[in-house]
């Protein structure tokens, strides 16, 4: 079963978690020095914020899965509509252990789709943005990364999709 991952850069962490934890009336599963999770079951949400030097606001978000199945089969989708994608394997990221993949949508916002395989001690294993950029937004799917690999939304060039014109709004 899939959960929706939210991933917020705050400027206050404490103040965060205190707001937070009141909206979900639950107090974070994890919480660290520099980051928090929420595992909200209603509505079925992974919610994390962290205070690690981004711009406050949205960081990224995604889709966590409970199986390398649904993971894989996630991938293909993305891979048949050639839409490009960075895969990390293995990755440590967010005092997790996970495979993953990232897209960027049209309007610039990173994806993650991921399944978490273990909890780890460290936030990431490098935790400075800016993991090897995607220069063809219909490039073939990339070779997996190392754990090594940089943590969280790596830069991503977004894929230009036109869209039909609606006549009326939502």
């Amino acid at each position: 079963m899939k959960r929706f991952h939210v991933h917020i850069a705050v400027d206050d962490l404490e103040a965060n978690v205190r707001f937070y934890s009141t909206v979900f009336g639950m107090p974070p599963t994890v919480h660290k020095p520099d980051y928090a999770k929420w595992m909200v079951e209603d509505p079925r949400i992974n919610f994390a914020i962290s205070n690690r030097g981004a711009s406050p606001g949205v960081d990224h978000l995604g889709l966590q899965v409970d199986s390398n199945e649904e993971l894989q089969t996630l991938r293909q989708q993305v891979g048949d509509a050639q839409i490009a994608a960075y895969d990390q394997s293995q990755a440590a990221c967010c005092y997790a252990r996970s495979d993953k993949y990232w897209i960027t949508d049209p309007q610039g916002i990173a994806w993650e789709t991921y399944h978490t395989l273990a909890q780890a001690e460290i936030f990431g294993a490098d935790t400075a943005r800016g993991a090897p950029q995607m220069s063809d937004p219909v490039a073939e799917p990339s070779a997996p990364a190392s754990a090594a690999s940089a943590c969280c939304a790596p830069q991503v060039k977004p894929v230009t999709v036109t869209m039909p014109k609606k006549s009326s709004c939502c």
